[in-house]
């Protein structure tokens, strides 16, 4: 018996990487898992193939269930089908997980409006296209003891702010504030929405100026060490967990903080500007002092 036997879930993305080894262990878990890419290279200007349609064959071979769908997430029509049509053939959806990305790096005052808008159309927008449709249908069915699952991906570069990701930054933390409001939403109609920050080696981080970091231990960095939190956020036994930010990297999971105020100063009446100043100073500047370092700076 597996912790997803007889569940439903889109995995975008899942041709490769993270979205890959998701997708495999979902299956391995007795899920049927639609295995959502459209074989782009990681700028999503060229074309790479199908690897969808090789990990569909894998996960066959393995005794598991697995269809392609080669539907482009930024294109609201599309992303649509690809829910609709999953409903149409398997009755019913139970999870679904965003991964599917791509990057145009640069820095802020070198970025073009292009590069900016389409990592934030195939991130941000792409999380929207997916879970609009989904949601609709889970409101429809408006059954509050379902066991629904939204699991979206987002990344420290969002978390912690990336310099030479602006664009990508952007989306990602986004991401987190769409997760927000899914799990403040969708509650009702059975329905928990949460988010993974993870690190591994993929594609991506072989791009970045510290790729050695993830070149190391290859082993614990391994995707396949970020879909056992997936997995489990994707079984009816986490229902507890909703509207939180999880991290994965090798061996180890943590918990985000959810956000909420650290210090506070109030006025009898409208603040001195001189005064605000010296009390900010006072109470706020000992708190960012010691805060975790950012990891991109």
């Amino acid at each position: 018996m597996g912790t997803l036997d007889g569940r439903v879930a889109i995995v975008t993305g899942a041709g490769r990487g993270i979205g890959g080894s998701v997708a495999k262990l979902f299956a391995a878990e007795g899920a049927t898992v639609v295995v959502n890419d459209i074989g782009a290279s990681l700028s999503g200007l060229e074309s790479e193939g199908s690897p969808a349609d090789e990990l569909v064959r894998e996960i066959e071979a393995a005794g598991g269930t697995a269809v392609t769908n080669g539907a482009d997430i930024s294109d609201h029509e599309a992303a649509h089908d690809l829910v609709e049509s999953t409903i149409e053939r398997f009755g019913k959806l139970d999870i679904l997980v965003n991964v599917a990305g791509i990057l145009r790096d640069r820095m802020i005052f070198n970025m073009s409006e292009e590069e900016w808008d389409a990592v934030i159309r195939v991130h941000l927008k792409g999380h929207f296209n997916t879970i609009r449709p989904a949601a609709a249908h889970w409101r429809k069915v408006g059954d509050p003891n379902a066991q629904n699952r939204i699991i979206n991906y987002t990344s420290r570069a969002g978390l912690h702010g990336a310099p030479g990701q602006p664009n990508y930054s952007a989306a990602k933390m986004g991401i987190v504030g769409l997760t927000y409001s899914c799990a403040v939403a969708l509650k009702r109609y059975g329905v928990t929405a949460n988010a993974i920050s993870p690190a591994a080696a993929t594609r991506m981080t072989a791009t970045f100026k510290d790729a050695s970091a993830y070149s190391e231990g290859a082993d614990e960095l391994s995707p396949d060490n970020i879909a056992p939190i997936a997995a489990y956020l994707a079984s009816e036994q986490s229902g507890w967990c909703n509207g939180h930010v999880i991290h994965a990297r090798g061996y180890e999971v943590s918990l985000y903080s959810d956000p909420q105020p650290l210090v506070t100063l109030r006025s009898d009446g409208p603040w001195d500007l001189r005064l605000m100043a010296k009390e900010v100073e006072a109470a706020f500047r000992p708190s960012t002092d010691a805060a975790p370092p950012n990891p991109f700076v």
